[in-house]
């Protein structure tokens, strides 16, 4: 008796900003190459939306080159803004004729991305048994989108209520404070006896190096995100998210209101195929 052929999973595209410095395409990849050792059996790619190649445009004609259909692209970003919103959806709705194209949600917020934050302070040299006596600023680039400036003082306060003494938002651009008036404000706290700075950055670069100029005045400062197993697994949570909020569009009694359809989840878009 024969069985039938399970459909071939969609192909992954993680879209990543771009930079002129060499150290974000490094760790772009990095992080990818994490990815495609938690999903073997996934195809993974990689886009940039300027400075890096390939641009997103030619990895989605690659991927149909080599025989794709079905493509979830996620956009390699921490909050919803104008990227997500605008310049992610005009690139993949130039995408070949044939191929099928869904934009999942951006990768914040996430509790596993609070984790991987602690994580990169632990490594930095804080302790785990002071972190109740420890401010911290979460330290993101800023955006003119006020969406995306209030999720990051959404992050704080719920990042504050995982254990800190207290967690400040900053900003490197687009926003007040910076990360040096942040520093400063968490050292009149009550109970505060050492500040830390978590950036809230997925690569290095310019914003990043920012935030570490404003850091000079605090006892410990995190890395950057980078390509921890707890990003990729976020990376991973979007991707699935996605797949099956497609299937459920998909179900047939849904199509005629007899199936109960989740809300659309933030960033995540179906996009008609080229063609």
């Amino acid at each position: 008796m024969r069985h039938p052929t399970r459909p071939a999973p969609p192909a992954l595209l993680v879209i990543a900003h771009g930079s002129r410095d060499p150290r974000h395409a490094a760790t772009v990849r990095a992080l990818v190459r994490r990815v495609r050792a938690l999903r073997p059996g996934t195809r993974v790619e990689t886009g940039f939306l300027d400075f890096d190649a390939p641009s997103v445009p030619e990895a989605l004609e690659s991927l149909a080159a080599d025989g794709a259909r079905d493509v979830v692209a996620l956009p390699l970003l921490l909050t919803r803004a104008f990227h997500a919103k605008a310049d992610i959806p005009a690139a993949l709705r130039a995408a070949p004729p044939g191929l099928r194209v869904r934009q999942a949600g951006v990768l914040g917020p996430a509790p596993l991305l609070l984790t991987a934050l602690e994580q990169r302070l632990y490594e930095a040299g804080l302790d785990p048994a002071d972190k109740g006596s420890t401010g911290v600023v979460l330290a993101s680039a800023g955006s003119t989108d006020p969406e995306a400036i209030a999720v990051i003082a959404d992050i704080a306060r719920e990042w504050r209520r995982t254990g800190w003494c207290a967690v400040r938002p900053a900003f490197a651009s687009a926003g007040l404070p910076p990360t040096e008036g942040a520093v400063r404000s968490l050292r009149g706290v009550p109970g505060v006896r050492r500040v830390a700075v978590a950036p809230y950055f997925l690569a290095p670069g310019l914003l990043p190096d920012r935030v570490a100029r404003g850091a000079a005045g605090a006892d410990v400062v995190g890395g950057v995100l980078g390509d921890s197993d707890l990003v990729a697994r976020v990376v991973l949570e979007r991707f699935d998210a996605c797949r099956r909020f497609s299937a459920d569009l998909a179900h047939p009694t849904a199509r005629h209101g007899q199936h109960s359809v989740p809300g659309r989840r933030p960033g995540t878009t179906e996009l008609p195929a080229a063609g």
